[in-house]
């Protein structure tokens, strides 16, 4: 009994769950989301110093880190998949 309460502890705990990047569009405002492999899309600004993320400045950067795993909380918390614009290829994403 003590490992199964142990288990359910840990899996309560986990903070994300790894989701590969499989496409990204713009918001409203012009911030860049990444689309996740799950459905849930993830906001990837680059706002140094607090978030440094050059990377999503080109399209370059972003299709090197297409694949790349972020850490998904809306997984976490079993969200219904999030809206999407019509998917575009990112070099289109200027």
């Amino acid at each position: 009994v003590q490992g199964i309460m142990r288990s359910e502890r840990q899996l309560t705990s986990v903070e994300s769950i790894p989701q590969a990047i499989v496409a990204f569009h713009t918001d409203d405002q012009g911030h860049w989301v990444a689309q996740l492999g799950c459905g849930h899309n993830q906001h990837v600004r680059h706002d140094p110093p607090l978030v440094a993320r050059p990377w999503v400045l080109t399209a370059a950067g972003r299709a090197a880190m297409l694949g790349f795993q972020l850490g998904c909380k809306k997984c976490v918390e079993h969200a219904p998949v999030d809206a999407r614009p019509e998917e575009k290829p990112c070099f289109e994403l200027l």
